[in-house]
């Protein structure tokens, strides 16, 4: 039991980009849909379980929410460039690498030699997971353009979820205290992101559904953590991304030649490979 509650922040997050792009009305719409979801779920829960919540814990969870809906609104951008199965693997392995090294560099998280080792395989499975995933044989120059666009897109989307997770964690906001702060950041970031666009309209509404999935895989990971600890929730919680890439070649009906999926299943794998081995490194 404690096995699969840490499973589904996976299944949730794995499952929200595809709910997104099968409901439609772009990325506007799908930003901010998701945050409103995010906010009504995250309200609901507060009110249940009343948890801490200071002027500090406040501020910090808004600040990290307004970083995470730039991180979620680049990533909607990027899947209307390249895709949904190209984007996930590829954000998914930037924004491990990049909260990494910052855990590394800044806040000194590996101190022994065996953590040194399994990070660097670990980083290193990554990287070569994210080059096998963007494999393309060859691309027209309309198709690269586009890539382009969607790598340059997920770079700057990768700086917003890393701020969102380096800003909780150096104030130590984490767990229920802060799901709802983040979620009204989450809300105020689609917002003001979204405003030029108007995009209120149906897809809007409809978009508040993968909102709740988001905002319930946060839920499932708090509940998982003390069950199963830190290191594998976490690195269960990322193995999403092989939902949401499945998903996007099978459910989606994106094209992909043999040579493609092949290297697509491969990427996935040293992805996965390389989040274990981050696992073991956080025990």
């Amino acid at each position: 039991m404690d096995l699969f509650l840490s499973l589904l922040p996976a299944i949730f997050w794995g499952s929200i980009v595809l709910l997104n792009v099968k409901i439609g009305g772009g990325a506007y719409s799908q930003t901010l849909g998701t945050t409103i979801g995010a906010l009504l779920f995250s309200s609901v829960v507060y009110l249940i379980a009343r948890p801490e919540l200071t002027t500090t814990i406040f501020i910090v969870g808004v600040i990290s929410g307004i970083c995470w809906s730039i991180g979620q609104s680049g990533q909607f951008k990027s899947i209307e460039y390249i895709g949904v199965s190209k984007t996930m693997p590829i954000s998914t392995g930037l924004q491990i690498v990049s909260t990494t090294l910052f855990g590394v560099l800044i806040f000194r998280e590996w101190t022994t030699s065996t953590t040194i080792i399994l990070g660097i395989i670990a980083i290193a499975c990554i990287i070569a997971g994210i080059v096998c995933t963007s494999y393309d044989q060859e691309r027209s120059n309309e198709e690269a353009k586009k890539f382009k666009k969607g790598v340059v897109t997920l770079l700057i989307s990768t700086l917003g979820y890393l701020g969102y997770a380096v800003v909780a964690r150096a104030f130590g906001v984490n767990g229920w205290s802060a799901l709802f702060p983040q979620a009204v950041g989450m809300t105020i970031g689609g917002i003001i992101i979204t405003y030029k666009h108007k995009p209120y309209n149906k897809y809007t509404l409809l978009n508040i559904f993968p909102g709740l999935f988001w905002a319930a895989g946060n839920m499932f990971l708090f509940i998982s953590q003390p069950k199963v600890g830190v290191a594998i929730s976490y690195s269960l919680s990322q193995t999403g991304v092989v939902i949401s890439t499945l998903g996007g070649i099978f459910l989606l009906k994106e094209k992909k030649t043999k040579r493609q999926l092949i290297f697509i299943g491969l990427g996935i794998i040293l992805i996965i490979i390389g989040v274990v081995c981050l696992g073991l490194a956080k025990r």
